[in-house]
C-alpha cells in the first residue's frame, strides 16, 4: 500500500534553502542528553504535517515551530537523529540557513538554524530514514489481523528527534497540532485530541496543554474503538477489540479513583490503544492515548495494574515531568506509588499488597546485579544514554521511598503533599533538587521529630536499598509459599491452587527450590500446563526456569515467544538466561537472527548489547 506522498504545504516549501556547508559545534545545555539551548531560544508550539508511505517505510514531513526568543542574537538549536532535512524557511517563505554539529554516539547531532530579526516561527521540511529509531513499520504478518500494515512511534527517552526535528528534552514542553495523511483503510491516532478528517482527507489532531517531546506519539493501522465511558475508549485491531475491551472495562473506575486520591484529571479524554506484540514496553503514558502491549490481556484482569500505572502518569510524568533523565524517578517512582493506591482502591488491599511484595522482591534481586551507580535514585548519567539507567530502581526504589514517607508521616499527610505537588507544579518540568526543597518545606518541617526518622539524602543520593525500607507482606503470597513447601512431598496436582491469580503463580514459580531438573519441571507442566499458558507474565518466568534447568519441553514455545513478542521486559531475562552457557548463547543468536527485524529499536538495542557482552565474557 502507498500513501499519496505530497502535501500542498510540502510542495510550497521547495523554494526553501538546503543546508549550508559550515558545521556547528554542540554547546552546553541544561540537559546533557540534548543539544538544545532553550534558555536562549525555546520552542513553544509544534505544527506537524506528515505523509505516511508504508510501501517505502518513510514519513514525509514538514514541521512549523513557534519560538520564544530570550536572546535575540541566538540561533535556534534542535536535536535531530536519522532524519534527512531538505530545507528551512521562515513563516513568510524566505529561506533560513542551517547546519549540523558532529554526530554524537546515541545522541544524534545538533541542528542549528540562523534566525533573523522578527522570526517567530520556522518551517522545516524533512523525511525520516531507516535510521529513525522511534518508528516501527510492521508488515501485515506482524499484526493481529494479518491484512494491513501498522506503524507506531516510541519517543521516550530521546527518540522523538528521530522522527521530528525538536528540542528533545523533557525540560522543554510544547503544545502541538498535526495533520496526518495515511493510506485508505488505515486510521492514525495521536497523543492528542482526535479531530477527525478535514476536506483533504488528512486526519487532524490538537493538544493545547504543554508536554515534553517524548510524549508526542503516533500510531496508524487497521483500528477500531469501543467506549468504556463518556471519556474513555479502548482502541485495537478489530480482532483484538472484544478481548481488550473486556479486560480494561474497569478503566473509568480507575480514573475516578485516581481523581479522588490525587486531584482532577486534567487531560479530557483517557483512551487506551492496544498495539501489536512488537511494542517494546508494557505501556507508554502518551497523554490522552496510552499505548499498551497485548501481553497484558490475560483474560482475568490480573495484569491491569499496567493501566493503573499509565493512568497515574497523567499526574506524575505528564502533568509534572522530570526535567532531565537523571530525575526519571520523579516520573516512575511516584507513578508506581500512585498505581498501587489506585489498585488498592479499585481491587482491594490484598491485590495491592501482593504486587508491592513482588515489586520489593524483584528490586532486591535486581539491585544485587547492578553496579552501585545504577542503584541511585538521583542518578548520574554523564556520558551515558538515558536508557543505560533504565531498571527497576527508579520505579520500585522510588515508590519505596514514598511508602517510607507514608509509613512515618501517615497516609493523610502524604496525600496532601502529593496533591499540593501536582497542583503547584502542573504542566512544569522539575528536578530532584526542587522536590527535595518542596519536601523539606511542606512535610519534613511540619514535624522535626518524625523527619529525623527518614534519611532523605540516603534514599535519593546513595546506592542500594536503605536499611529502613517499609518491607511489604502478603497473606496471599504466604499461602503460596506453603504450597511450595508441600510440593517437596506431594505431587503437583495435589496442591491447593484454586483461585490463584497471576501474582500468586509468578510467586510460586519464583519460590521453587534451586535444585530443579527437567523431570521436575515436566511434572509441573503436566499439572499446570505452564508451557501453553496465554499469560505472558507467568510464561516468561516459566521459560526462564526451563532454560536454566534444561527442560526441553518448553523449547518450541520459547522460540515462538521470542519471535513474536517484542516487550523488552520479557526479552532481556530470556536472552540473558540463554547467554549464560555456550550452547545457550549459540541458540540465542540463532533465534535472534530471525527475531531481530521484528523488534523495535529499543528492544534490539538492549539485546545487541546483551549478546555482545556475553560473547566477550
Amino acid at each position: 500500500m502507498k500513501a499519496v506522498l505530497q502535501l500542498s504545504i510540502l510542495t510550497s516549501a521547495l523554494a526553501c534553502q538546503g543546508p549550508s556547508s559550515s558545521v556547528a559545534r554542540p554547546t552546553a545545555s541544561m540537559d546533557i542528553h540534548s543539544f538544545a539551548e532553550p534558555h536562549r531560544v525555546r520552542v513553544t508550539h509544534v505544527d506537524l504535517e506528515l505523509d505516511l508511505d508504508f510501501e517505502h517505510k518513510v514519513a514525509h514531513g514538514e514541521v512549523q515551530l513557534s519560538l520564544q526568543r530570550t536572546d535575540s542574537a541566538a540561533p535556534l538549536t534542535l536535536d535531530v537523529d536519522g532524519l534527512e532535512v531538505v530545507s528551512v524557511c521562515a513563516s513568510n517563505g524566505d529561506a533560513r540557513s542551517f547546519r549540523f554539529g558532529p554526530e554524537q554516539p546515541r545522541l544524534g547531532r545538533a541542528m542549528v538554524i540562523d534566525l533573523e530579526a522578527g522570526d517567530e516561527e520556522v518551517r522545516i521540511r524533512y523525511q525520516t530514514t531507516e535510521d529513525s529509531e522511534a518508528l516501527q513499520w510492521l508488515a501485515p504478518a506482524q499484526t493481529s489481523g494479518g491484512e494491513h500494515p501498522f506503524l507506531f512511534t516510541q519517543g521516550q527517552s530521546i527518540f522523538t528527534r528521530t522522527w521530528i526535528p525538536m528540542q528533545d528534552s523533557p525540560g522543554v514542553r510544547v503544545t502541538y497540532a498535526a495533520r496526518v495523511r495515511a493510506p485508505e483503510g488505515l486510521t492514525p491516532v495521536m497523543s492528542a485530541e482526535q479531530l477527525g478528517q478535514d476536506d483533504s482527507g488528512a486526519w487532524c489532531f490538537r493538544l493545547d496543554k504543554p508536554i515534553p517531546a517524548y510524549l508526542i506519539a503516533l500510531a496508524c493501522g487497521d483500528l477500531a474503538s469501543r467506549d468504556v465511558s463518556s471519556r474513555c475508549a479502548i482502541w485495537a485491531e478489530p480482532s483484538v477489540l472484544d478481548a481488550a475491551h473486556q479486560e480494561f472495562i474497569d478503566t473509568e473506575k480507575m480514573i475516578v479513583s485516581a481523581e479522588e486520591l490525587f486531584g482532577p484529571y486534567r487531560w479530557g479524554r483517557y483512551d487506551v490503544i492496544i498495539l501489536p506484540p512488537s511494542f517494546p514496553f508494557g505501556g507508554m503514558e502518551n497523554p490522552l492515548m496510552t499505548f499498551a502491549t497485548p501481553t497484558v490481556i490475560a483474560g482475568d484482569k490480573s495484569l491491569v495494574a499496567l493501566i493503573a500505572h499509565e493512568l497515574a502518569h497523567s499526574w506524575s510524568g505528564n502533568l509534572v515531568t522530570n526535567a532531565t533523565w537523571s530525575d526519571f524517578w520523579l516520573n516512575e517512582g511516584f507513578t508506581v506509588y500512585l498505581e498501587k493506591r489506585i489498585m488498592e482502591q479499585v481491587f482491594g488491599r490484598e491485590r495491592a499488597e501482593m504486587e508491592q511484595m513482588l515489586d520489593f522482591q524483584g528490586l532486591q534481586r535486581e539491585v544485587a546485579t547492578l553496579e552501585p551507580w545504577a542503584t541511585v535514585l538521583d542518578i548520574d548519567l554523564e556520558g551515558k544514554h538515558p536508557d543505560d539507567g533504565f531498571s527497576g530502581v527508579p520505579y520500585d526504589k522510588g515508590a519505596l521511598f514514598l511508602r517510607r514517607l507514608e509509613q512515618v508521616f501517615g497516609r493523610e499527610k502524604l496525600d496532601r503533599l502529593l496533591q499540593s505537588w501536582f497542583d503547584q507544579h502542573a504542566f512544569q518540568s522539575v528536578t530532584t533538587a526542587q522536590f527535595e526543597e518542596f519536601l523539606a518545606q511542606e512535610l519534613l518541617a511540619t514535624d522535626q521529630e518524625l523527619a529525623q526518622q527518614v534519611n532523605v539524602s540516603m534514599w535519593l543520593h546513595e546506592p542500594g536499598i536503605p536499611a529502613d525500607p517499609p518491607v511489604p507482606s502478603s497473606t496471599a503470597l504466604s499461602l503460596v509459599e506453603q504450597e511450595v513447601e508441600r510440593w517437596q512431598a506431594d505431587p503437583a496436582a495435589a496442591l491447593d491452587t484454586q483461585g490463584w491469580v497471576t501474582q500468586q503463580w509468578v510467586h510460586f514459580l519464583q519460590s521453587l527450590p534451586t535444585t530443579l531438573d527437567g523431570d521436575k519441571l515436566a511434572a509441573l507442566d503436566r499439572a499446570f500446563n505452564f508451557t501453553q499458558t496465554g499469560n505472558s507474565e507467568i510464561l516468561c518466568v516459566w521459560l526462564r526456569l526451563s532454560i536454566k534447568h534444561g527442560y526441553a519441553g518448553a523449547d518450541a514455545r520459547l522460540e515462538s515467544f521470542l519471535t513474536t513478542v517484542g516487550r523488552r521486559k520479557f526479552l532481556t531475562p530470556l536472552y540473558g538466561e540463554l547467554a549464560k552457557t555456550d550452547a545457550g548463547l549459540k541458540r540465542a543468536r540463532e533465534i535472534y537472527r530471525v527475531a531481530r527485524p521484528r523488534y523495535h529499536a529499543m528492544s534490539s538495542g538492549s539485546i545487541d548489547k546483551l549478546l555482545e557482552a556475553a560473547g566477550r565474557s
